[in-house]
C-alpha cells in the first residue's frame, strides 16, 4: 500500500475521479423531475413526492456520518469498491420496485452509496499540493456539479422516451462501469489515521467542538444548501402544471441552465488566493438571493424563472468551491472526518428543503415556494457576515 505522498495525481486520474463524481452524485437527482410521472404511476399523492429525494438526501447525510469517517482509516480504494456493488443493487431495486415502501428503502440505500462521491473528494485534496489543492477540488467539484444538474435533463429525457423506471436501470448500468473503473485506475493510500470506529465518530464531534470554521461553514452549507433543493424538488412539479404545461422532458431541460453553476465553481477557484474565502462566499450567496427574488416578484414569467434559476446554480457552486476549500484547510489529517461534517450538515439541509419545499410548493404554490428559499438564503449571509 502507498503513501498518499508517493502518488501523483495525474490530469487523466483527476479527470476520472470527476467523472465519477459527476456519475456517482447523479443518482442523488435522476428522481426530481420525475416526480409527477412516480406520482401518477404509484398513486402516491403530491404531499408525500418530496418523500422520494428526501430518501436519497438522508441516505446520503447517514452515509457521511457513518461511512464518510472510515476514509481516514481504511483503503479508499476498497471502500468505494463495496459502496458501488450496493449502488449497483439499490438502482436495480429502484427499477423493479413493486410499491412505495420500497422505492422509498431503494432510494435510501442509493443515497447511502453515493458516498462515493465523499470518499474521492477527499483522496483529491489529499494527492494534491497547496498550491494546486484548490484549482484540483474545483475541478472535481465541476464534476459534481455537472452530474447534479444535468441529472435532471439525462432522466426527463429517458423517462419521456421509455419509462421513468428505464432512468435506473441505466443509472444501474453506468454505476457497475465506474465501480470497474475505479477498482482498476485509483491508487491504493495508506490511511493517516488509527482509530477505532466508535473513536472516530467520536472524533467527529471533537472536531465540530473545537473548530468555530468548521461550525459555520457548516451551518451557512446546511441553509444554502435547503435553499437550492427546495427549487429543483418543486421546479417539475411547477413547470409540468397548468402555468407551463411542459413535459417531464421540457421539464429537464431546465438542468442546462444549472451549468451556470460550472462557471461559478472554475470562478471562485481561480480567485480563492486572491480574494479570500470569506468575500467569495458572501458574493455568492448575495447571487442566490437575487435569483430567488426575482422569481418570487415575477411568479408566472418564464424569463424571470430562467434568470433566477442561473443566478441560484451560480451563486451555490460559487460559495462551494471556497467553504468547502477552507474546511479542507483547517486539519490535513482530519480531512475526511472535516469533510464528513461539512457534507452531513449540507445534505441534511438538502433533505429538509425537498421535504418541506414540495409542501410548501403544494399548499401556496411558487410564490410561497420562492419566499421560503429567500428566508433561507437570507439567514445564511446574515450568519455568514456576523461570523467572519
Amino acid at each position: 500500500m502507498t503513501n498518499n505522498k508517493d502518488v501523483v495525481l495525474t490530469k487523466s486520474l483527476l479527470l476520472l475521479i470527476a467523472f465519477s463524481v459527476a456519475s456517482t452524485v447523479s443518482n442523488l437527482y435522476y428522481n426530481q423531475p420525475l416526480l409527477p410521472n412516480m406520482g401518477l404511476t404509484m398513486g402516491i399523492s403530491d404531499i408525500y413526492l418530496g418523500y422520494i429525494p428526501a430518501a436519497s438526501q438522508l441516505g446520503y447525510a447517514a452515509a457521511i456520518l457513518f461511512i464518510s469517517p472510515l476514509g481516514d482509516t481504511m483503503n479508499r480504494k476498497v471502500l468505494i469498491g463495496y459502496l458501488s456493488i450496493t449502488l449497483t443493487l439499490g438502482l436495480f431495486s429502484i427499477y423493479l420496485a413493486p410499491n412505495f415502501i420500497t422505492l422509498i428503502l431503494a432510494t435510501f440505500v442509493v443515497g447511502l452509496s453515493a458516498n462515493i462521491t465523499q470518499q474521492l473528494i477527499p483522496l483529491v485534496a489529499s494527492l494534491s499540493n497547496k498550491e494546486e489543492k484548490g484549482k484540483n477540488i474545483a475541478t472535481v467539484m465541476v464534476g459534481l456539479t455537472v452530474g447534479i444538474l444535468l441529472s435532471r435533463t439525462i432522466s426527463g429525457s429517458i423517462a419521456q422516451y421509455f419509462s421513468w423506471e428505464s432512468v435506473f436501470l441505466f443509472a444501474a448500468f453506468m454505476a457497475i462501469l465506474i465501480g470497474l473503473l475505479l477498482s482498476k485506475i485509483l491508487p491504493d493510500n495508506k490511511p493517516s489515521v488509527t482509530l477505532s470506529y466508535g473513536k472516530l465518530l467520536v472524533s467527529m464531534l471533537q472536531l465540530i467542538k473545537i473548530h468555530p470554521l468548521l461550525r459555520q461553514s457548516a451551518s451557512t452549507g446546511f441553509l444554502w444548501f435547503a435553499a437550492f433543493n427546495a427549487l429543483w424538488a418543486t421546479l417539475a412539479i411547477h413547470l409540468m402544471g397548468d402555468k407551463f404545461s411542459y413535459t417531464v422532458q421540457e421539464a429537464g431541460f431546465f438542468g442546462f441552465l444549472g451549468l451556470a453553476g460550472i462557471f461559478g465553481a472554475k470562478l471562485s477557484g481561480k480567485l480563492i488566493n486572491k480574494m479570500g474565502a470569506n468575500r467569495l462566499i458572501t458574493i455568492a450567496l448575495s447571487f442566490i438571493l437575487l435569483g430567488f427574488f426575482i422569481m418570487f416578484i415575477f411568479p408566472n414569467s418564464l424569463w424571470a424563472l430562467i434568470l433566477g434559476i442561473l443566478l441560484v446554480d451560480l451563486g451555490v457552486f460559487g460559495a462551494q468551491i471556497p467553504n468547502q476549500h477552507r474546511v479542507f484547510s483547517i486539519d490535513p489529517k482530519a480531512q475526511s472526518r472535516l469533510n464528513a461534517v461539512y457534507m452531513l450538515f449540507y445534505y441534511l439541509g438538502a433533505a429538509l428543503g425537498s421535504t418541506i419545499g414540495v409542501k410548501i410548493m403544494g399548499y401556496y404554490s411558487w410564490e410561497g415556494l420562492s419566499l421560503f428559499a429567500m428566508v433561507l438564503t437570507f439567514i445564511a449571509i446574515t450568519y455568514h457576515i456576523k461570523a467572519k
